[in-house]
Formats: C-alpha cells, sequence, structure tokens
C-alpha cells in the first residue's frame, strides 16, 4: 500500500527571489494541509529577474510571470504563486485563478536613515535635497505630489534589485530612503526595518498590492485550491484590476488603485498622475455589493466605472499616451 511519502508531490512554481521564496513557502504549507500532499518548490528564473532594465523599459507587464505561466501551460509544474501586482489584466487561455488568499497590509513603506519618517527626513535635510529611492513610477507620482504640496527639496531615484540591494542604498549612504510595500517586508520578517508607514492618504498602493494569486492549471485542482481564497480580497482586487485594465495601463504606469470595504459596500480610490508629481488626478466611487455569485461582476463594474471617469477627466495623457 503507499504511504503518503509515495504520493506524487504537487510542484509548486516560483521565481528565486528571497521574497518570492518565502511568499510561497507560506503558501505550500496551506497547500500541503488541505490537499495532504507534500509541495516542492520549483525555482524558474523570469526575464524581469535577470534584466537590469527598468520597468518602464522592458515593459513592465508580465515580465516577473510568463516564465511560471510558460511552466504551467507546458505541464512543468501544477501550480505558481505570483505577487498578484504583477499579473498582466489578460490572463493566458488555459490558465485558472484557483485562488487569492487573505491580503497583507497593503501600504507602501520608508526604510530610512537613522531611523526618520518621511517628515523627520525633509525636516531636517538642512538645505539639502533628500534622495529617495525606487523603481515604481506610482510611487515617484505620489512621493513629487506630495513634495510640492510641502514644499519640501526631495528627489526621486529609479533603483531596481531585491530588498536586500534596495535596503543597502540607504545604509550605504548613496540614498537617504527607499519605498519598499510593508507586505513584503512583513513577509520576509523584515518588518523592524521600517521607519515609516506611508498612510494610504498619502500613497495609494498598485493594484493587487499585497495580495497573492494561486494560477493552475487542471481544474480539479482549482477546485481544491479554492479554499484558500479569500472573497473580500478577490473581490477588492478585481476591482483595482478592472480600473487597471480599463485605463489600458500596466505594472509600470503611474496608476494606483485601492478598493476597501465598509461592511458590503466597497469603496474603490484611483489616482493617475505624472511621475514628477506636477499633475495627480484622484477620484473614488461607491457601490455596494450583495455577496453572491456576482459579486465580482459587480467589483469589476465599479473599478470600470472609475476608470471611464479618470478617462473622461484627461487621465490617458497624464499616463503618456492616448487610450486606445
Amino acid at each position: 500500500m503507499n504511504g503518503p511519502e509515495t504520493v506524487t508531490p504537487l510542484r509548486l512554481g516560483t521565481r528565486r527571489s528571497a521574497l518570492a521564496m518565502a511568499q510561497s513557502g507560506m503558501v505550500a504549507e496551506e497547500v500541503a494541509k488541505i490537499t495532504g500532499r507534500r509541495v516542492e518548490l520549483v525555482e524558474i528564473t523570469t526575464y524581469g529577474d535577470v534584466s537590469r532594465e527598468s520597468l518602464a523599459q522592458i515593459g513592465g507587464t508580465g515580465v516577473f510571470v510568463s516564465a511560471l505561466r510558460d511552466a504551467l501551460l507546458e505541464g512543468r509544474i501544477d501550480l505558481a504563486v505570483h505577487s498578484l501586482k504583477d499579473l498582466p489584466t489578460a490572463a493566458p487561455a488555459g490558465l485558472l485563478l484557483a485562488a487569492v488568499p487573505e491580503r497583507e497590509d497593503v501600504r507602501d513603506a520608508l526604510v530610512a536613515r537613522d531611523g526618520l519618517t518621511l517628515a523627520e527626513l525633509v525636516g531636517k535635510a538642512g538645505g539639502r535635497t533628500v534622495r529617495i529611492g525606487t523603481g515604481s513610477p506610482r510611487r515617484m507620482a505620489q512621493l513629487n505630489a506630495w513634495a510640492r504640496a510641502h514644499g519640501a527639496d526631495l528627489e526621486t531615484v529609479a533603483i531596481r534589485g531585491n530588498v536586500d540591494t534596495r535596503i543597502n542604498f540607504v545604509t550605504s549612504g548613496e540614498l537617504d530612503a527607499v519605498v519598499l510595500a510593508t507586505a513584503g517586508l512583513n513577509r520576509l520578517g523584515r518588518h523592524a526595518e521600517i521607519t515609516d508607514h506611508l498612510d494610504t492618504a498619502l500613497m495609494l498602493p498598485a493594484p493587487g498590492q499585497g495580495a497573492l494569486a494561486v494560477e493552475c492549471v487542471d481544474p480539479t485542482l482549482a477546485a481544491v485550491l479554492a479554499r484558500l481564497d479569500h472573497a473580500p480580497t478577490r473581490a477588492a482586487v478585481v476591482a483595482e484590476r478592472a480600473l487597471l485594465a480599463t485605463l489600458e495601463a500596466g505594472c509600470s504606469a503611474p496608476v494606483a488603485a485601492l478598493a476597501t470595504w465598509a461592511g458590503t459596500e466597497l469603496r474603490l480610490d484611483g489616482v493617475v498622475g505624472t511621475t514628477d508629481g506636477a499633475e495627480l488626478l484622484k477620484m473614488s466611487a461607491n457601490g455596494p455589493l450583495v455577496p453572491d455569485e456576482t459579486a465580482e461582476e459587480q467589483a469589476a463594474a465599479l473599478g470600470r466605472a472609475l476608470a471611464t471617469r479618470l478617462l473622461d477627466t484627461g487621465a490617458a495623457n497624464l499616463m503618456g499616451e492616448r487610450a486606445r
């Protein structure tokens, strides 16, 4: 008789970065619990991992997930875990978004020299330009808009690299601070390095930030993995991603969105801006969602409606290209 150790393990595809491995390891533990099968991580290198170009140069959308999706479609892995904010809004045929687990902290975090907050960095600059690193046009747009509003002498510096590389820009003295996702630092057990949480009133996150996506091909496996799904999180990210899709903007565009729940009502906030912060367009929409099988479509409709309002007010021009 076959024992548990002889059952074929499930192969979970993941990027090689420390953060991706940590996230995938967390999901692997949960998958093992609900399936009763061992789960082994399969490390896959994506184009976004090896390219040193900025996300804007290499296109941003899909560069961290395409290799994983290819491995799924080719049967080399059974499931894959992605940071949901990296997923293109259109999925290839044959792939199933089996689960969106409960979301982590959505906020962006500052890791600054001397343990300073953003306000303290600016207040103690002594006439010197404060240099903050980020690889995100979305973060640049909102940081620069905040600096303009507060008369702060702040420069955003484009950087890439893993968490260690980015934080090293600060510890080496090259930059005053870097901005990272709180969720990633939490998952790596590095929350103590955060010197300031940036409130969403100052900086809205990327659509899907803090959430994970579990994809697979097999409908039977997808039905089992659905036990990991968190319906409120899925509806929220559906609204955010519908906004992104309607704007026809990729994950490297200066677009931010956050859907939050108040009872059965979903509030969606969206931001589109220029990276220099000179123009920032903010809008919000609210809608009650009936918690039934149409909740996702209701959430998507809310996202599309807010995106349409943003486009009608000039969002396409702010993103640097006309919506097609």
